[in-house]
């Protein structure tokens, strides 16, 4: 601070009023330049945030064919024959295999997934058991939601043929056209058995208030590691005052 001052009080004593107009000229010049800057800078931050609330399908589309391809797939006998030098990988696999006939499922390659059914438990009702039509198409409204209640989505599933890696849950759902949520929600790696795996999702939240009540179109998917799509629901459902009556 002292040694502004300073600065300030040679200046004029050495007559260079003259500068300090064109400094001081300099300097708004800067400031308005920069405000000017800033301004567009605004705008262009406003146009991406209205154009990031429109996001399409399609570019959800490209940026899951743009994520790194995996190597090729392998049978169970040829990922046990191809480990069987790595004591602890050889392990895991067969505890991941538990008891597996590989001589029904050993030679085939892609692995199959069946979702049976879905259900939506919350507390202190019944659970809402949601059959799957075969189309993955529920006519009319499929289920109703009661503002601001907690609940979870369960489901069962068989898996056959093959390990499926990386099997995970995505939905979006869209309100009057608009894109409102959109979840993703890894499952896990499974190996075939004849009797059914149950998955319970993580605790969700209704929103509540005037404008959350309403009905809401909806996408499921079921798919894994490699992007393959093993069930695809498109339906629509209700957030209400209350529970739809039984």
């Amino acid at each position: 601070m002292s040694l502004a001052v300073g600065a300030v009080s040679s200046s004029k004593n050495m007559g260079f009023d003259e500068n300090k107009e064109e400094g001081e000229k300099s300097t708004r010049e800067i400031e308005e330049a920069k405000q000017e800057g800033d301004d567009e800078g605004g705008k262009i931050s406003r146009q991406m945030s209205e154009a990031s609330l429109y996001t399409t399908d399609q570019e959800e589309e490209d940026d899951e064919r743009s994520k790194l391809q995996l190597g090729p797939q392998y049978t169970l006998k040829e990922q046990l024959e191809k480990d069987k030098d790595d004591e602890s990988l050889r392990r895991w696999k067969e505890q991941l295999l538990g008891s597996v006939d590989l001589n029904n499922v050993g030679e085939t390659l892609e692995p199959d997934v069946k979702i049976f059914c879905l259900s939506i438990i919350s507390p202190g009702r019944s659970d809402i058991v949601l059959p799957i039509p075969e189309d993955g198409k529920p006519k009319g409204i499929w289920f109703t939601l009661k503002e601001g209640s907690k609940y979870k989505l369960k489901f069962s599933f068989q898996v056959s043929n093959n390990i499926v890696s990386g099997l995970k849950y995505t939905n979006t759902v869209w309100k009057t056209g608009i894109k409102v949520d959109s979840s993703k929600e890894m499952i896990g790696t499974f190996s075939p058995q004849i009797e059914p795996y149950t998955h319970i999702m993580q605790e969700e939240t209704t929103p509540s208030g005037m404008f959350s009540r309403g009905s809401y179109s909806a996408r499921s998917k079921f798919l894994d590691d490699d992007n393959k799509c093993y069930l695809e629901i498109n339906y629509g459902f209700d957030i209400r005052k209350e529970w739809a009556s039984t």
